[in-house]
């Protein structure tokens, strides 16, 4: 067999069979192997940054590692920014990358770039192949190095990939690189010292990330909480987190880092469980960038390397043995009927979410009430823009999609990101996927509008003005989403809102409702915002 089949198959073998991408030449003979290995399902995305996003989406869902193929050096720079959110949110992805023929690559023809020097900038593990003999024995390398929770990725040259000798190659063990303990990860020695600690009370806070955000480990971490009175928080992008009514209630540090700040003052000792040590998203005039308080001690129970469902449960059962768990009660806040704003939208959403949702959530700004009003809504999983770069939420939710058929998939999705990978709309029209997608619409990049203020930049002029606003024209998503084969509809009352959920949430295949909202205006001192 050629190269493309023995990688394709390999692939199907060791448990790969959805592959996202945008191809081009370099990769038409893996697209010819989809007809020869029909275990392998190919999902086309319109851009590389589509393609990225799905995967990470996917694999989140699906607990296991996603496939994407992209176009030479200039398709995986396409895909840079939603790999960086894979990175950050530690989902194994393997991305294979097309090449040049190996004899074509001295005559620097336009596209050749330096594919391994981008593919470093969010891989754990970067190969180019060499010869076909060894094609499928690369890509069993690059499947064991995903599993161990990062980037890998396989640069595929068309002559490695068209010549015939391929051959099958079995799954291999996940490699050197990060694994999961499965073992004990704290000593008895450490876990008096850390029951200690909790049994200070409020002084301390468990900072959970990662797999304390699973049910088992929000259930355990909130038994610590019950019985010990320390205090908890998750981190502010977690990649997947359990929520809703039946389970634990934890808020998340917030994004802005003067309230962030307020969330840790008084805290003595900081624990950390699955997460890095809080620091703010950006630098500002005058503070801190470590949002650790003056004198508070910082102690690891288990990294985001470790089994740390378990070490929060054997924590619990050494402090808080016979003690429940606080599950949230169902509750939802019925939305003031009239226009929408902030708080009716979140309301809205909260009230007809259906049971197992899935939400990729990339509401930014105008998401602010979100969090409170989902705490008692049917439960959920939560995806979160885990590395900050923008254009994440609609792709992610495509991806959790394909992982999930049998669950509804809600995109809350802010105007600007969604401009930088609408065509995710075409691929879940094709794939007939049960995603909603809510469309916060406000005709401006609210939130750099209030970061102007908070970096001190000064207030804006027009010429300034003009650089964070989306009017004139103001995009027309409902168009748009129609164009790219996904049915829409404009609201711009909380009860229209309610009606259009309902109706898309019944009806098989996409859904965008495009919601009006009035943009959050910072106050004149935004830093207390």
């Amino acid at each position: 067999m050629i190269g493309a089949q023995a990688l394709v198959a390999s692939l199907t073998g060791a448990g790969v069979d959805v592959c996202f991408m945008n191809p081009g030449t370099s990769e038409m003979h893996f697209v010819s192997a989809l007809d020869a290995v029909p275990a392998m399902r190919g999902v086309l995305a319109l851009f590389e940054g589509v393609a990225t996003g799905a995967a990470d989406g996917y694999a989140r869902i699906a607990g296991q590692h996603a496939a994407v193929l992209l176009p030479l050096g200039p398709g995986l720079a396409n895909g840079l920014a939603n790999l960086h959110n894979a990175r950050r949110a530690r989902t194994p992805v393997v991305v294979i990358v097309g090449a040049h023929a190996t004899g074509h690559a001295r005559y620097d023809a336009p596209l050749q770039s330096d594919i391994e020097a981008l593919a470093r900038t969010v891989s754990g593990w970067v190969h180019t192949s060499g010869t076909t003999r060894d094609l499928a024995q690369d890509a069993m390398r690059a499947v064991a190095a995903a599993q161990a929770g990062q980037i890998a990725t396989l640069i595929l040259p068309a002559d490695v990939s068209w010549s015939e000798g391929g051959a099958l190659a079995p799954p291999r063990p996940a490699g050197p690189a990060p694994t999961l303990q499965q073992t004990t990860v704290v000593d008895h020695g450490q876990l008096l010292t850390i029951g200690q600690l909790a049994a200070a009370g409020p002084a301390t806070l468990l900072f959970l990330g990662g797999r304390a955000l699973t049910e088992r480990g929000l259930r355990a971490a909130s038994r610590i909480s019950a019985a010990t009175g320390a205090r908890l928080l998750a981190e502010t992008f977690p990649a997947r987190m359990e929520r809703g009514a039946g389970l634990p209630s934890v808020d998340r540090l917030a994004y802005l880092a003067e309230m962030a700040e307020a969330q840790l003052a008084g805290v003595k000792d900081l624990v950390l469980a699955g997460a890095r040590s809080p620091v703010s998203f950006f630098a500002y005039p005058d503070r801190a960038s470590d949002l650790v308080p003056a004198g508070c001690a910082v102690t690891t129970l288990a990294d985001r390397d470790q089994d740390v469902e378990a070490a929060l449960e054997e924590l619990a059962d050494l402090v808080a043995a016979g003690t429940a768990p606080v599950l949230a009660d169902s509750a939802i806040r019925p939305a003031e009927p009239g226009p929408l704003n902030a708080i009716s939208l979140a309301n809205t959403i909260a009230a007809s979410l259906p049971e197992g949702a899935v939400i990729a959530d990339e509401a930014n700004t105008t998401g602010f009430a979100l969090p409170m009003a989902l705490a008692g809504a049917p439960r959920h999983t939560l995806l979160t823009l885990t590395g900050g770069s923008i254009g994440q939420g609609m792709p992610a939710a495509t991806g959790a999609a394909v992982a999930a058929p049998d669950r509804p998939v809600l995109s809350l999705e802010a105007d600007g990101s969604a401009l930088y990978t609408l065509q995710a709309l075409w691929t879940q029209a094709r794939e007939q996927l049960n995603v909603t997608t809510v469309l916060i619409n406000n005709a401006a990049y609210a939130i750099l509008r209030m970061e102007l203020a908070r970096t001190a930049a000064g207030r804006p002029g027009r010429r300034a003005e003009r650089m964070l606003d989306l009017s004139g024209p103001t995009p027309d998503f409902t168009l748009l989403s129609t164009g790219l084969g996904v049915p829409a509809s404009r609201v711009t009352t909380s009860g229209e809102l309610d009606k259009a959920l309902r109706v898309a949430y019944a009806e098989p295949g996409p859904h965008l409702i495009e919601a009006i909202v009035p943009p959050v205006v910072p106050p004149p001192d935004a830093g207390a915002w």
